[in-house]
């Protein structure tokens, strides 16, 4: 029954639907078996008799219960289709009840329209039976009624224009008369035409005469002077002569303009009055005169002189001398803005001369005068870099006239020089970073000038970096070295410790600071090194070579200060008649104390440096007579002339064979080297003032205690104390060559001497 029922239904749906098997698609095969529930040729009786032959009662309940929630799910969706249906039926039926009213309508309105224009067209054709023997009359009668107004003008244009000449309507006069002048022109040869053209000949005579002096007296106004030759040029006044009087006025009129502007002293007024009065008053000219001589149409004579080529000639000519004068006033006013404390105010007055000049490039193409503005922006944004730079030096010198200040007169808990050498780096670091916040403005965003390619790439590449930064960097390293080339023998006016901090401090431009002041400068500008620039190691090695040359110099200066007190002690003294030694010379004390203060001043900058291994005996070293022993001897009681010239030979032989000591050496970039240099130049001097003098014996002794106690202190400060017993041994024994009575002092003796002096 279940079965039968849902055939029965899905049939019913199917013929609803209008769905047959006409309806069905062509790739849709028909299925002809009976038991296919879906098809057309079903049979319930041969699906039944099938189920149950195939399918055991379970499976026939499970089919039934199937069934069953189908035929619900039918049941439901053809309630759900009704209700839909119900809806739409009365829908469409209220729709098409309401358009059958609005047809009878719209029917009714269409028969009005229709009687209606059949009586409209009934009518027209009635009148235009009745018109149509008069039509040609009336088409004649308002021929003639124009004809006679045009006649009426012409006969009362004489009064016409003498009513607007004393009205002073000269535009409307021109006006009137341009309409006639044709008409008048063709009837010439009828005598009462040729009367009223000589009339109106007369009185436009007297309104150009008026024109003409009221354009030679200049007008009250640009436009009122444009008015008079825009009149002039419609009654063919020739067009050259009022190219020049009009530009005659104008220039006139802008003088007076750029007089105004020497008054001004502040420089963002200066260009706003010049581009509010002088450029603009410039761009109305150029205007007025392009709509009166250059794109006014030309007819007859007027083309064929080729007026407008003429006018734009003089035009640009007029243009270029005026805008000279005022680039040069621009130019002067711009060179007097010494100040570079703030730069905003000069970006900003460039940016607006800049600006207002773009308007002269639209109204002329092809004028110089833009490009002319241009290089003034440009040169001065190159003079101001100038300025900066110079400010920069000069801040650089002064901040060394504080430091040499500050080492020339130290006070009790002041600055170290470590600590004077911080304070300068950071102060010209800042000083860097201050100009290149103030020279950046030339580059923001809202500044018309900063993103064009001729201003941009060069202005931050040539100006910014090469000329200020690469430049600024140079004159250090220049003015530093001129400390060593401007300085005598014994170091001029320069303190020696400035000499050493300034050598540090171009070594700290070499390792650090200049690759950092020139990555800041192309990170600030985009700096697109384009043209050929100053490499970072070609600055870097510039830096080196600077502090090289001022740490060489220090070591020369102090080395010959040590040696001025020394040669003045060996000059100064008869060492032949000196007494018997009893202390150390106070002379070698303050080379000692000068060579210990020297390591303490040259630690606080440089690093300690490498050392040669030192011997346990270094401060117990003792010298011999004569050089080329080593070891501790003593003069026989029996001296013999044949003995010196003997060890003299020896003395000789052995100096073959040792090392040579280089006294002018480069010196290292730390303190053992430095003092080394210093010690060095200082017994080296020594050694040569020995020589050209001559000892007594106790002069012998005393030169024998004074290196005994130079050889105690001054080893720990070199980086080979081999060098300093060379040295030392050296002067021992010259004086014992240049001693009349070679009679050496007890190294006993020497050693009490000098631990108790």
């Amino acid at each position: 029954l279940a079965i039968i029922w849902f055939v029965s239904v899905h049939g019913m749906l199917k013929l609803y639907y209008g769905l047959n098997e006409e309806g069905k698609t062509v790739d849709q095969a028909e299925s002809m078996d009976p038991c296919d529930i879906n098809g057309p040729h079903f049979d319930p009786e041969v699906y039944l008799n099938k189920l149950r032959r195939e399918c055991s009662l379970g499976e026939l309940m499970d089919q039934e219960s199937c069934m069953v929630k189908q035929i619900r799910s039918l049941d439901s969706d053809m309630q759900t289709l009704v209700y839909e249906n119900y809806n739409k039926f009365i829908s469409a039926t209220d729709t098409i009840r309401k358009m059958k009213n609005d047809f009878k309508k719209m029917e009714d309105e269409m028969d009005c329209l229709s009687t209606n224009m059949a009586s409209i067209t009934d009518f027209s054709a009635r009148i235009s039976g009745t018109l149509q023997d008069q039509h040609a009359q009336i088409t004649k009668l308002s021929g003639v009624h124009t004809l006679l107004r045009k006649l009426q003008f012409l006969f009362e244009l004489p009064a016409r224009l003498n009513k607007c000449l004393e009205l002073q309507a000269y535009a409307q006069a021109v006006s009137s008369h341009r309409r006639a002048r044709c008409v008048l022109q063709q009837y010439r040869h009828m005598p009462s035409f040729r009367g009223i053209q000589d009339d109106c000949h007369a009185i436009m005579d007297k309104l150009a005469q008026e024109l003409r002096q009221k354009f030679r007296d200049g007008g009250s106004s640009a436009k009122d002077l444009s008015e008079c030759v825009e009149l002039l040029l419609q009654l063919d006044e020739p067009a050259e002569e009022l190219c020049d009087k009009f530009l005659s006025h104008a220039q006139s009129r802008l003088e007076a303009d750029l007089l105004g502007l020497e008054a001004e002293t502040d420089i963002l007024e200066f260009i706003d009055r010049g581009c509010n009065e002088f450029v603009s008053s410039l761009c109305l000219v150029i205007a007025s005169y392009q709509e009166l001589f250059v794109n006014r149409p030309q007819e007859g004579e007027l083309a064929s002189k080729n007026i407008p080529q003429m006018a734009i000639g003089k035009l640009h000519a007029f243009v270029d001398a005026l805008a000279t004068r005022y680039f040069s006033l621009v130019e002067r006013r711009i060179q007097e803005e010494k100040s570079v404390g703030d730069n905003s105010l000069l970006v900003r007055a460039l940016d607006r001369f800049h600006r207002r000049l773009q308007a002269v490039a639209k109204l002329l193409p092809g004028s110089a005068v833009p490009s002319q503005g241009t290089e003034i922006v440009v040169r001065a944004a190159r003079e101001r870099i100038k300025q900066y730079l110079a400010a920069l030096q000069s801040f650089y010198l002064n901040s060394l006239t504080d430091v040499r200040q500050a080492l020339a007169a130290p006070r009790l808990g002041g600055s170290s020089a470590g600590e004077l050498l911080s304070t300068l780096s950071a102060s010209i670091l800042n000083q860097i970073k201050s100009v290149l916040a103030s020279v950046h403005l030339f580059t923001a965003k809202d500044i018309t000038f900063s993103n064009k390619p001729y201003f941009k790439g060069e202005f931050c590449s040539h100006g910014v970096r090469e000329s200020l930064v690469v430049n600024f960097i140079k004159f250090v390293c220049q003015s530093s070295r001129q400390f060593c080339e401007s300085a005598g023998d014994r170091g001029g006016s320069t303190p020696p410790a400035l000499l050493l901090l300034l050598s540090r401090l171009c070594l700290d431009y070499e390792t650090s600071s200049i690759t950092y002041i020139l990555t800041l400068t192309d990170e600030q500008f985009l700096v697109q090194h384009h043209s050929p620039v100053t490499a970072v190691t070609a600055l870097c090695g510039e830096a080196r070579e600077a502090a090289q040359k001022l740490l060489n110099h220090y070591v020369k200066v102090q080395g010959l200060i040590i040696s001025q007190m020394l040669r003045k002690s060996v000059e100064t003294r008869d060492w032949v008649n000196t007494i018997e030694p009893r202390n150390v010379r106070a002379v070698m004390k303050r080379v000692v104390e000068d060579t210990t203060s020297i390591d303490v001043q040259v630690g606080l900058l440089y690093e300690e440096g490498v050392r040669k291994a030192h011997s346990s005996d270094s401060s117990k070293r003792t010298f011999s007579v004569y050089s080329s022993s080593r070891q501790q001897t003593r003069y026989a009681p029996s001296y013999t002339p044949s003995a010196p010239m003997d060890t003299n030979l020896l003395s000789n032989i052995h100096k073959l064979f040792s090392e040579r000591v280089e006294i002018f050496s480069p010196v290292e970039f730390n303190k053992v080297s430095v003092l080394t240099g210093i010690i060095k130049i200082s017994l080296k001097t020594f050694l040569e003032c020995v020589r050209l003098r001559t000892f007594g014996r106790y002069g012998l002794q005393q030169i024998q205690v004074d290196c005994h106690y130079l050889q105690m202190y001054l080893w720990r400060f070199v980086s080979d104390e081999n060098l300093v017993h060379f040295l030392l041994d050296e002067i021992v024994g010259s004086t014992a060559h240049r001693c009349l009575d070679p009679a050496p002092m007890e190294q006993s003796v020497i050693e009490v001497i000098c631990e108790r002096g």
